[in-house]
Parts: structure tokens; C-alpha cells; sequence
């Protein structure tokens, strides 16, 4: 049984570590969603830009990959440059996320989503409305997916915005880190996961691919903490994945 991974935010859940600056990671039982099917992973896992690169998700699921001794499907559905208005219940980026996640539960059983997200909501009008909107969100994603014994795991933003030039706006990023702190400290079944000390690309606004190497680490550590290996979740065989099986065995 497949156990998947969705992913969901913006630029830095989508990845902008640059290929170079990192050796890949080489796992036959890491696999990615591409149009309704599961295929061995490649770089960009989520191409939503030209930009696209590393990915957290990537050492995320080689280290569950290694641990459980399972496949781990990512489910790319994270959209550059996005604020939680785009990714309200019913938006297009909402759907698309629970569409593509709906087809990947044909064939897997999904065990944690990760969130990354905040940069396009720095706004003096916008961090401190952070919390209440993600929360809204993410309970959206409970009932539509039925996820309500899954970890959802919300990364900090990362401090290197304190120096992005041209724009004061991005230095209230710690605010919108103390939302996604007090989210996890209100849901047994939400971990905030600190971006503390994480480099970023020359640009300060993106992780870069050895911080994003290490996030996704981090990313899998509290998913530890927060598994109840009897109920965290639970594998959800459905009549495709026979049909899967069955031709694969041909």
C-alpha cells in the first residue's frame, strides 16, 4: 500500500532550491502523482514555475520511505506566489488540491499533509487574520478528504525575510509564525515546524536546497511526534488499487 504525502502552499512548499547545490536523492520507493498515475520521482516535484527545484518533501518522504519500509506518493499541488484567499474552501487551488488528492486515494492511503505558506500575507491586513483563515482551510481539507486522523504539518517562514530588499512588508513574518504556532498549540493533529537558522537563495525569499534538505527532515521529525502508529491513520485499500495491482502483476 502506498502511503502519500500532500503538499500545499506557496513558493517555498513548491520549491526553489537550486538542483546544483544538493546531491539528489536516489529512492525507487519515492514516487510522485503525474496525471492520475504514480511514477518513480524526478526533479522539479512540483513544477508550478520555470523556477521550480529541491523540494522539503523530498527528504521527507525518503526518511518515511526508509523508516516504515513503504512506497511514498507526493501529491504536488503547491501554486507560487498564493495567499490563504486563494486557497479559501471552494477556490480553484482548493478543489484542484482535493481533486488531485481524491485520485491519489484510489490507489494510497494519504498519511500527513504539509503546509507552507505565509510569505503573500505579511500585509498589515492580512497576519492577523493568518490563523482564523488556515484554520478554516484546514478543516476544509478534514471534511472533504476525510482527513481527520491525519498530521497536518505547517512549516515557519524563514528569517532570512527579515533582509528581503525593497519591501519592509515581509519583516511581519513573525507574526504570521506566531499564528501557525498558537493553530498547532490548538489541534493535537496540526505540528509547527521552525525554519530557525534555515538558509535562504540569494533573493531572501526563498529556502535554499540545503535548507529545503533539512526542513523536510525537520518536516518528518514532528510527524513523529504527533503519530499514533494506532491511530494516526489508516490504510484505506480501495477496489483501483486491486485493478492496479492486478495489471502490474501481468
Amino acid at each position: 500500500m502506498i502511503h502519500s504525502i500532500l503538499i500545499i502552499g506557496q513558493s517555498n512548499m513548491g520549491g526553489r532550491g537550486f538542483v546544483s547545490e544538493v546531491e539528489p536523492i536516489v529512492n525507487k520507493n519515492i514516487l510522485v502523482a503525474r496525471n492520475g498515475r504514480w511514477r518513480p520521482m524526478y526533479v522539479p516535484v512540483n513544477p508550478d514555475r520555470v523556477t521550480s527545484g529541491i523540494n522539503l518533501s523530498e527528504s521527507f518522504a525518503d526518511l518515511y520511505a526508509k523508516d516504515k519500509g513503504v512506497d511514498v506518493g507526493i501529491i504536488p499541488c503547491a501554486d507560487g506566489g498564493t495567499s490563504l484567499d486563494q486557497w479559501a474552501v471552494g477556490s480553484l487551488l482548493f478543489d484542484h488540491a482535493c481533486y488531485m488528492a481524491k485520485l491519489a486515494q484510489r490507489t494510497s492511503t494519504i498519511a500527513a499533509v504539509l503546509w507552507h505558506q505565509g510569505e503573500s500575507d505579511c500585509g498589515e491586513a492580512n497576519y492577523p487574520l493568518y490563523e482564523e483563515k488556515l484554520t478554516k482551510i484546514i478543516e476544509g481539507f478534514r471534511r472533504r478528504l476525510d482527513l481527520y486522523d491525519v498530521p497536518f504539518l505547517v512549516g515557519g517562514l524563514g528569517d532570512f525575510l527579515n533582509d528581503f530588499p525593497g519591501s519592509p512588508v515581509f519583516k511581519n513574518y513573525v507574526y504570521v509564525n506566531e499564528a501557525l504556532k498558537s493553530l498547532a498549540a490548538k489541534d493535537e493533529r496540526i505540528g509547527f515546524v521552525s525554519a530557525e537558522g534555515l538558509g535562504g537563495n540569494p533573493d531572501n525569499m526563498h529556502f535554499s536546497a540545503k535548507a529545503l534538505r533539512e526542513f523536510g527532515v525537520r518536516y518528518y521529525n514532528e510527524f513523529l511526534k504527533l503519530e499514533d502508529k494506532d491511530k494516526v491513520f489508516l490504510e484505506k485499500p480501495s477496489a483501483d488499487l486491486a485493478i492496479v495491482n492486478e495489471l502490474e502483476s501481468l
